[in-house]
């Protein structure tokens, strides 16, 4: 290949071809080689070759496109001279151009086959001489070129050619064309007409290049440095494998660091946890395998990549499908299902919301405990269950620290690593029988367990990472709301599930628990048949429970019993009625009292509300000649001994109101007595019992055995709020009561009572005991009052009542 020869040009012509340049602008006193493909191009060249070879070098405002018109070029640029010409054997052209001088375009003369124009030549001013600021500046563009070549590495020949240059338009043009600037920068340059201030921004460009060459050649200096020490690293970690090799055991660590930093990789860690994980696998992967920190280290990270850091179930968010499955474990409990379709409907609106924090409340064997296995299934959840009943030690919560001997995450994490889901139903069963030493208080470490505005970064000792639990749906259960602690309280939102009537007994029986226990027997419906009356019976003469699990042991003693007799090949279907379940269940437990059949002096029923639900409690007094003595007996708790003290004051006060002699406390001995002596009682609401019982007692006046009633009492005989109404008028149900006289502050509680339970029960709410006395102290003294003779048992066949037949 040779290079042909073009003669210069000196006189600038008046119309010349453009020639289209791509990602360059080109600036007089500039030589630059171009090589040219385009068809438009060559043509433009040919042109110039024939005429005065030179060109108006237009810049692409777009690089890539390939026919650019006049629209897509910027119109000033620079008139070149074609120096010298290269044709190479592809076709292409490879030519050498000078630029003269800067030109605009003024008309297009014509578009095909290229584009030709007419021009005007840009002419800047020419100083006379050089102001002593411009001198300045030329000076101060000079010294920063010079520092600019000398971090680009660049020879000096173009700061020695600028020495001799006193033009600062020229010097502009010079080093611009130098600098690595960017089309629409260098077009701005190539624009300014002022030399002056295109001198300046020149500057400007140079110190920005300076400064990026700077950062660019740090970056660099680090990104060598994080090498070098990764190589140093790699070559000491082969050493150490070498050393590891002769020892025997590289192969198998090897392996096992890999498969561990794997799985860290892959856990969908937190960065804060990734991080740990990492400095603990460095840690190990520098010790002996053999060594007792490095299986502490290694069970460490065995917990961390096992844990569902961001595993999650997908929540059923059919409302209706979860109504259903709930109400197909479970019977009634509205309020408990409301609350949990309430949460998956707002789930259903809001993608991330925390989960609820809920403590149901109630009597044992009410379902508390399948309830929340029931709501897992239905929301499509995992479920997990963790007893914190005589639990002691925080450990047990928050988990132990790595510096001891055998240590173990809290319950909960390990709870949540079991199910691999970071999104399930958590319940804490006997959160109120948590126990408190010198160990620590776990009431107190389940605060940030159970707090949704901190739950959300839980610090177990164990790990001591933060972990997620505000997607977690946290259930507790309790028997007995007022032990738990009022801050543990405070953070929970409180469900009460009450105990259940005979009718609802007879439902779950029915559709749940004889089902179920026929299937754990081997029994279908066709070996047992269980009639309605024979189930009736078993709930009020053999279980006295606010509950179901002794009617479901009941239930499961009669299946068993059949299922020997099948095994025994006695035959294969047997029924169960009212005359054979003693066959079965043996003597009934519960039978009624028959002094407590009709009204007694000095004997009335008061309502207790224990763990177990309500229940009937019978309050007897006897008034005998002494000196004014007042005996508690009973197992009576000091609040309760309070109210009798209150009753007895009331009966003093009163006394000429019902009759009673005014100086009975001088001369007779009180005797208030509570049976079940053996069972601890304590509380306020017996204290209208022990009023209607001592006034009975002292005005010789019987009271009505039907009628059961709760409430503290006052001094002058009002009748104050107590709790748990519900349940003791569930109690007052099963115990056969017909009325109950309430407080009339706790009018609130009636819509809580089942609707069948006050259809079959009278309430009266009173605001002082005089209206109870009023109306169950009997004017007329029955026989039955007195009658202590011995008591007598008559046996008698009781008809069937109800249908029979299996019970589905």
């Amino acid at each position: 290949m040779e290079f042909e020869e073009v003669c210069d040009a000196t006189e600038l012509p008046e119309a010349l071809p453009i020639l289209p340049v791509r990602d360059a602008v080109i600036f007089p006193y500039m030589t630059i080689p171009l090589q040219i493909a385009r068809e438009i191009s060559m043509q433009a060249l040919e042109r110039a070759l024939k005429e005065q070879r030179m060109l108006l070098l237009l810049s692409q405002k777009n690089a890539r496109q390939d026919d650019p018109g006049l629209e897509d070029l910027y119109t000033t640029g620079t008139v070149c001279m074609i120096v010298r010409m290269l044709k190479e054997d592809d076709g292409r052209v490879k030519v050498l151009v000078q630029g003269l001088a800067k030109a605009r375009v003024r008309e297009i003369v014509f578009e095909e086959p290229h584009l030709f124009c007419k021009i005007d030549v840009i002419r800047e001013p020419m100083l006379s001489s050089i102001p002593i600021e411009v001198e300045a500046l030329m000076r101060s563009v000079r010294d920063t070129l010079d520092d600019f070549l000398g971090t680009k590495n660049l020879p000096n020949e173009i700061l020695m050619l600028t020495e001799n240059i006193n033009d600062p338009g020229v010097l502009a043009d010079l080093i611009a064309a130098n600098l690595n600037l960017r089309v629409p920068e260098a077009q701005r340059l190539l624009e300014c007409t002022d030399p002056v201030q295109r001198l300046e921004k020149v500057g400007e460009e140079l110190h920005r290049e300076i400064e990026l060459t700077r950062m660019q050649t740090r970056i660099q200096s680090q990104a060598k440095e994080e090498i070098s020490r990764t190589q140093r690293e790699y070559y000491l970690r082969e050493q150490l494998k070498a050393i590891q090799g002769e020892l025997g055991d590289l192969d198998e660590k090897s392996d096992d660091i890999q498969s561990l930093r794997q799985q860290v990789e892959s856990a969908g860690m937190p960065p804060e946890a990734e991080k740990e994980a990492l400095k603990q696998l460095r840690r190990l992967d520098t010790m002996n395998i053999e060594s007792a920190e490095a299986s502490i280290v290694r069970g460490y990270l065995d917990w961390l990549v096992e844990l569902p850091w961001s595993h999650s179930t997908q929540d059923n968010l059919d409302i209706k499908e979860v109504q259903r499955v709930l109400d197909e474990d479970h019977y009634n409990l509205k309020q408990v299902k409301d609350r949990i379709l309430e949460y998956l409907s707002v789930r259903k609106l809001k993608e991330k919301m925390r989960g609820p924090i809920l403590c149901f409340v109630g009597p044992p064997g009410v379902g508390k405990t399948s309830l929340g296995r029931s709501i897992a299934r239905a929301m499509g959840r995992e479920f997990v269950r963790v007893s914190i009943g005589g639990v002691h030690d925080e450990a047990e919560i928050r988990g132990h620290r790595r510096t001891y001997v055998g240590a173990l995450p809290g319950r909960v994490i390990q709870g949540i690593k079991q199910v691999g889901s970071n999104n399930p139903v958590f319940m804490i069963d006997e959160v109120d029988k948590i126990g408190n030493d010198y160990r620590g208080d776990p009431a107190s470490a389940l605060l940030e367990v159970l707090d949704p505005e901190q739950n959300n970064r839980f610090s177990d000792h164990y790990l001591n990472i933060p972990f997620d639990l505000s997607k977690v749906m946290f259930i507790t259960t309790a028997n007995r709301l007022d032990l738990i602690p009022l801050t543990l309280r405070d953070r929970m939102e409180v469900i009460r599930i009450s105990g259940y009537t005979e009718e609802e007994k007879v439902r779950i029986a029915t559709t749940y628990l004889l089902p179920r226990q026929l299937d754990e027997n081997g029994l279908t419906p066709e070996n047992l048949v269980l009639s309605m009356s024979a189930l009736r019976k078993t709930i009020s003469e053999y279980t006295q429970e606010a509950g179901l699990r002794e009617l479901e042991r009941k239930i499961n003693q009669v299946c068993r019993k059949v299922a020997r007799r099948i095994a025994e090949e006695e035959g294969t279907s047997f029924r169960a009625s009212v005359g054979t379940l003693h066959h079965y269940l043996g003597s009934p437990r519960f039978l009624p009292d028959e002094e407590q059949n009709h009204p007694q002096v000095g004997q009335a029923m008061g309502l207790a509300w224990t763990q177990a639900g309500g229940e009937v409690l019978c309050v007897e007094v006897s008034v005998v000649s002494g000196s004014g003595e007042l005996t508690l007996t009973g197992q009576l708790g000091d609040v309760m001994k309070e109210s009798a003290r209150a009753a007895l004051s009331y009966a003093r006060a009163s006394a000429r109101k019902w009759g009673i002699p005014k100086d009975f406390y001088k001369s007779s001995d009180v005797h208030i007595h509570v049976p079940a002596g053996a069972i601890p009682k304590d509380g306020p609401s017996a204290g209208v019992a022990m009023a209607a019982s001592l006034v009975s007692a002292l005005t010789g006046r019987p009271v009505r055995h039907d009628v059961a009633m709760t409430g503290e009492i006052t001094l002058r005989g009002r009748v104050l709020l107590v709790g748990g109404v519900k349940e003791k008028v569930l109690g007052a149900h099963r115990g056969k009561m017909t009325e109950v006289f309430l407080p009339s502050r706790n009018l609130r509680d009636l819509a809580d009572i089942p609707s069948a339970v006050r259809k079959r029960v009278k309430l009266n709410f009173v605001n002082h005991v005089e209206e109870i006395l009023d109306q169950v102290l009997l004017q007329e003294t029955p026989k039955e009052a007195y009658d202590t003779g011995d008591i007598r048992i008559v046996k008698k066949a009781l008809p069937l009542t109800g249908s029979e037949g299996c019970l589905e």
